[in-house]
Order: structure tokens, then C-alpha cells, then sequence
């Protein structure tokens, strides 16, 4: 399994800021448009209202979008590992991550090695792997 979240996909928060604040002000925009068609002013009413609809219709358009957007992203965990080593002969094994394991945990297992009860949890950790390999550059000098 490997992380793969682009920096180019996540959802900038100033965004959806944006995005909400538009929302609220085609909000009052429709309500300022009816409250003056109410009114008897159909002008003013009519260009409220209109301008009120197409900024909300388009608000949340781009909020559905960045939605969409947030559910695309696509996060796997690379699983953890645990090392077991012996105290004994030092000899190492990498093993699934059990629940419970803490760092200079003893370990029930022997040694395969020198057959002993020594084993103890050495390291814990993630093995993440790139998807882009680092290329090295090579100059004929």
C-alpha cells in the first residue's frame, strides 16, 4: 500500500470560505429582492432576485464540485511494522504490527537462532514507499 494524497488535490480552505460567504450573500440578495418587490419596487425587486438566484445556482455548484473533489482524494495508510530483536545474538525479524506492541516489549517467541526466550520489540514503523523513485543524475566528467 502506499500514501497518495498530491498536494495539488487537497481543498483550500479559503475556498470553501469564499464559497460560503457567496452562499450567505445570495441569501440576503433574495431576501432584499423580495422585501423591496414586496414593496411595490419591481425594478429593484426583479434585479435583487435575479442576481440573488444566479449567485446562489452558482455557489453551490462550486460547492458540489469541491465536494466531489474532497471525496476523490485518495488516502491509504501503509500498513506498520514491528522489528524483533534478539538480546542475546542480536539477531532481527520484521513482523506485522500486533496490537500492544510497545518498543523493548519482550517477546514470548525464540530465538531461531540461538534458541533462546531474549526477543524483544526493537523498532516500530511504516514502510513507505514513493511512487516516483528519486532519479540520480549522472554527470561524464
Amino acid at each position: 500500500m502506499e500514501a497518495s494524497v498530491s498536494m495539488n488535490r487537497k481543498v483550500s480552505p479559503y475556498l470553501l470560505a469564499i464559497i460560503m460567504v457567496t452562499l450567505v450573500l445570495s441569501l440576503i440578495s433574495i431576501y432584499q429582492g423580495a422585501m423591496a418587490y414586496l414593496d411595490g419596487d419591481v425594478s429593484s425587486g426583479g434585479l435583487y432576485l435575479t442576481m440573488g438566484a444566479t449567485t446562489l445556482v452558482v455557489a453551490t455548484y462550486l460547492l458540489l464540485q469541491t465536494r466531489k473533489r474532497m471525496f476523490r482524494l485518495n488516502v491509504e495508510i501503509p500498513p506498520m511494522n514491528t522489528t524483533v530483536e534478539c538480546k542475546k545474538c542480536g539477531f532481527k525479524n520484521i513482523r506485522d504490527f500486533q496490537k500492544g506492541d510497545y518498543v523493548y516489549k519482550p517477546v514470548e517467541d525464540q530465538c531461531p537462532k540461538c534458541n533462546e526466550k531474549t526477543m524483544s520489540v526493537g523498532s516500530i514503523f511504516r514502510e513507505v514507499k514513493d511512487k516516483e523513485k528519486a532519479k540520480e543524475v549522472t554527470y561524464g566528467f
